[in-house]
């Protein structure tokens, strides 16, 4: 909970990735919140009323991935949430002739999310949620001490700068500060 608010705030893309291993992290935890008591929230270095709030947050958290049904894949629509916002926003950034640079971050990354969905099987994700897939893929095999080829490594690295830019656009209009219409 702490931990998202900051990243929520900073860099959306870092939060997005930070929720899904949230739910990943409920999914190993069996969805009982004892065992993410003992195991996550006993390790916070945090008072007794902010773990029980870190705590009533995971609580809700469970609730609701069972009343959603993903509780074995899939995500929350508090984050899906999250997806279709970034679209909305990246489709008005390659609208806009003010977004020249941010156009052509996507060009560039646009092969590599062709490569990564023909790799897929077909499932149909939108763009912005395969670029979050395969970096959350990635970090998953770093965690694993897993070996990635220097293919995937680059596709990672332009995938993640592009999202980086993407984050960093969609801060500023949170802020006010981005301006994509003519006036």
């Amino acid at each position: 909970m702490i931990v998202a608010k900051q990243k929520r705030k900073e860099n959306i893309a870092e939060y997005l990735l930070y929720m899904w291993q949230v739910e990943d992290l409920i999914r190993a935890s069996r969805f009982d919140i004892e065992v993410i008591r003992q195991n996550i929230i006993s390790r916070y270095d945090q008072p007794d009323p902010v773990k029980a709030e870190i705590s009533q947050w995971y609580e809700e958290l469970i609730d609701m991935m069972r009343s959603e049904g993903v509780m074995e894949q899939g995500h929350i629509q508090l984050n899906r949430n999250v997806i279709i916002s970034l679209t909305d926003l990246h489709l008005r950034l390659l609208k806009s002739p003010k977004e020249m640079l941010y156009s052509a971050a996507y060009y560039k990354t646009l092969p590599y999310i062709v490569q990564l969905r023909a790799k897929s099987g077909g499932a149909e994700l939108p763009e912005l949620e395969t670029c979050f897939s395969a970096v959350y893929g990635y970090l998953l095999l770093k965690m694993q001490q897993r070996e990635v080829s220097q293919e995937t490594w680059e596709g990672v690295k332009q995938i993640s700068s592009f999202l980086a830019l993407l984050s960093e656009k969609y801060h500023a209009e949170m802020n006010g500060e981005l301006k994509l219409e003519e006036e």
